[in-house]
């Protein structure tokens, strides 16, 4: 065989060589020891945790090292590909604070290594193709899709790995004129690499897992498919290696893909990327546990979150404790320090399944909301209602000041109140402040008959004096506890409760409800100050 006019045949359009190339995409100038990393979905509209996790080990890794994180977009299966995804990636990414420093954009290109979306980068690959092909290492195979699953099942009743390879590549030794013969005929056709039988094994140093021992490539795998677009295994390879790539973080299933990779890099004599495979994302189903699936599981979808309003920072902050195990420790020590702080490594990774726990997500969400400012908390709830409660964001502009005071209602301090956990469930918990939403769901302390109710409220209103400070407020609250027969200590009730009605805690729970519609709310001379003096008389009058 002429593996040079066979290559000439199969790309007579490709001029350039791999020197051409390799003096297009020169070495990154950085400094020693900064990382070059990439996420590389594909444009398929979904977007999953597991993309967000591993884009933070990335930009994590890239960026603690003065290196350089990008976005490939890896769009080789176009019957995969939505309209739209693309920038539905980008704008996912953004929303949980993922930024690259290069790679695809929602514009275009941003950097010097693109084209940054693989199937604009046909020429490249073709160049490698071509040199594969001339070498004798890459050959066109006709065999259709009924041929190759009547190997599978020959294979299969063998008990033999299945895949094309050795006897049963049938088109590997074909001749030139039989190849031509063929594409003439209009049969389509694909190239694959011609896989060797060796016997061999090989070792990779995965940087999470350790060392990986297994044995060499022996698949003809396909390189093109019959459009002339490469595979994940081919793009890959030419990709990482001219973009400059030192770390390929992915998913633990592409580990049985590596001989083919290893196969590559070493085939063309280049140098390979760190490989660093990350653990599956699983979630308790009964007493086990499951991979997360995305028919069964909506908390996969990264659309889950931002629709539930779980902000980034805590998203950030659940998924390090997943991605390092020290990481609680940390925040523990350093409570006050920004996440981006914490120094990530990758040695200290879980090989096993990483448990999304939603219930964990929350109460770390509650303590990510509760250290913000109130002018933080104003600010990304507003911006998640402009975007999915557009009543709640009229109120919010239509109210800033009040908005703005009742979220800062028991925060600050040793122990702040840890009342909002997500944007969305903020509507509901802040709705006592706005009379357009306001609601009394819980009913009076059963030890308050509508009585008592009337004339604890009569002789409150009575009273009120809208300028009293707390201690001065409090006091005028006892005064009428005691008076009407109920204990200013609780532990008094508790020890001869056949000696009061019932204690102060039933006493301000009426105030609570009648304020907030909640016996469990904030505390009531704050929120009777944020509400001020009129909706304050107006909702307590009701009840006298």
């Amino acid at each position: 065989m002429d593996y040079k006019a066979l290559a000439d045949f199969l790309f007579p359009d490709v001029k350039d060589t791999p020197d051409d190339i390799e003096a297009r995409f020169p070495e990154r100038d950085l400094p020693d020891g900064a990382c070059v990393t990439r996420i590389g979905p594909s444009p398929t509209g979904f977007v999953h945790l597991g993309n967000l996790y591993n884009a933070i080990i990335g930009e994590r890794i890239a960026h603690q090292s003065g290196g350089v994180f990008y976005l490939r977009i890896e769009d080789t299966d176009n019957k995969r590909e939505v309209e739209g995804a693309v920038e539905t990636v980008i704008n996912a990414m953004d929303y949980f604070g993922v930024h690259f420093d290069e790679g695809a954009t929602a514009e275009g290109d941003n950097g010097s290594y693109g084209p940054y979306r693989q199937r604009q980068r046909k020429d490249i690959y073709h160049v490698f193709a071509k040199l594969l092909t001339e070498r004798g290492l890459a050959y066109p195979c006709f065999m259709t899709a009924e041929e190759i699953e009547t190997i599978r099942e020959q294979q299969t009743a063998k008990k033999e790995n299945p895949g094309v390879y050795g006897s049963y590549a049938k088109c590997r030794d074909m001749s030139l004129d039989e190849i031509k013969t063929e594409i003439a005929a209009g049969k389509e056709w694909v190239l694959r690499f011609r896989g060797e039988e060796t016997g061999e094994t090989i070792t990779v140093d995965d940087a999470i897992r350790g060392r990986l021992e297994m044995p060499r490539n022996n698949m003809d795998f396909v390189l093109l498919k019959s459009d002339g677009i490469p595979t994940y295994h081919f793009a890959h390879v030419i990709d990482d290696h001219f973009m400059r790539s030192t770390h390929v973080i992915r998913g633990e299933e592409w580990i049985s893909s590596l001989p083919m990779h290893v196969e590559l890099f070493n085939t063309l004599g280049w140098k390979m990327p760190v490989y660093c495979h990350t653990a599956t994302l699983m979630k308790m189903d009964g007493a086990s546990k499951r991979k997360l699936s995305k028919r069964k599981d909506p908390e996969l979808a990264l659309s889950y979150y931002q629709q539930e309003g779980i902000s980034k920072d805590a998203i950030w902050e659940f998924l390090l404790t997943l991605l390092n195990s020290n990481y609680e420790e940390w925040r523990i020590a350093d409570p006050e320090s920004d996440y981006h702080e914490f120094p990530y490594s990758l040695d200290k990774m879980s090989v096993s399944g990483a448990l999304v726990d939603l219930d964990k997500l929350r109460d770390i969400s509650k303590n990510v909301i509760c250290r913000m400012s109130s002018q933080q908390v104003f600010d990304g709830w507003l911006e998640w209602c402009s975007e999915y409660d557009a009543e709640q964001a009229a109120l919010i502009r239509k109210y800033p000041e009040r908005t703005l005071a009742a979220l800062g209602v028991g925060r600050g301090g040793n122990k702040p109140r840890r009342d909002i956990e997500t944007w969305k469930q903020a509507c509901t918990f802040m709705s006592f402040y706005y009379d357009e939403t306001f609601s009394v769901t819980d009913e009076m302390p059963e030890e308050c008959d509508a009585d008592t109710v009337k004339e604890f409220f009569t002789r409150y209103l009575a009273s009120y004096d809208h300028n009293d400070d707390p201690t001065a407020w409090f006091d005028k609250v006892k005064a009428i506890t005691e008076d009407m027969g109920f204990a200013v200590k609780p532990k008094d009730y508790k020890k001869s409760p056949d000696s009061y009605k019932g204690s102060i805690v039933h006493i301000t729970n009426m105030l609570r409800i009648a304020l907030t519609g909640h016996a469990n709310a904030p505390d009531i001379w704050e929120v009777s100050h944020v509400l001020g003096e009129d909706i304050t008389r107006d909702r307590l009058s009701r009840y006298a």
